[in-house]
């Protein structure tokens, strides 16, 4: 025997497919062409660009220029900002720990803006010995601070219920705290020494 003549093709058969299926794996159409713009249009697009970008740069020089320009508002002094700020406690009244929070802080940061003390980031223990050895306030003015801040630690942590009386004392001594350590205007010299 021949292996020539006895080799039987062996062909697979097809599978039958619904007419549904046939037409999905059958060969798509052609797709219409696809516009593509000339060689020089991103050209266009990429001047369009650099000069948004010039103009937001130079809007953005010309306000930064014009807000160095402008004079800033004069700085308000620490005395005047505390004076408004004691003022304003006198609202908080009917709240003793709170006005004893909002008056102990206003002493504290007007401390720190006259004199640079590092008052408000201190306990009251750590604020009243750096100031023992600082010579911008006097004993007297030292003591009263030290009662002052200690009262109003006992209304702010120990829940200690002062009276109005008590509390109004309190907004006294801060005022006259600020009052005491302001800084002094200069006096204008009088015509008799200006004629000497």
């Amino acid at each position: 025997m021949n292996a020539d003549t006895n080799t039987a093709l062996i062909v697979p058969a097809q599978p039958t497919h619904s007419a549904g299926t046939v037409a999905t794996n059958d060969i798509r159409g052609i797709r219409p062409p696809v516009h593509v713009p000339p060689g020089w249009a991103w050209v266009l697009w990429v001047l369009g660009a650099l000069a948004l970008a010039a103009a937001i740069a130079a809007l953005v020089m010309w306000l930064l220029k014009r807000r160095a320009n402008q004079p800033s508002p004069p700085c308000e002094p620490a005395h005047v900002r505390a004076r408004r700020r004691l003022a304003d406690a006198l609202a908080l009244i009917g709240e003793p720990r709170f006005f004893c929070i909002a008056v102990s802080e206003t002493v504290r940061v007007y401390l720190e803006e006259r004199f640079e003390l590092r008052a408000p980031e201190r306990t009251t223990e750590e604020f009243l010995a750096e100031l023992q050895t600082s010579p911008v306030l006097d004993a007297a003015q030292k003591l009263g601070l030290a009662d002052f801040l200690s009262r109003c630690d006992m209304v702010k942590f120990a829940k200690y219920e002062p009276s109005r009386e008590e509390l109004m004392g309190l907004h006294a001594a801060a005022v006259r705290l600020v009052e005491e350590t302001a800084p002094q205007p200069e006096s204008a010299p009088q015509p008799e020494q200006v004629a000497a």
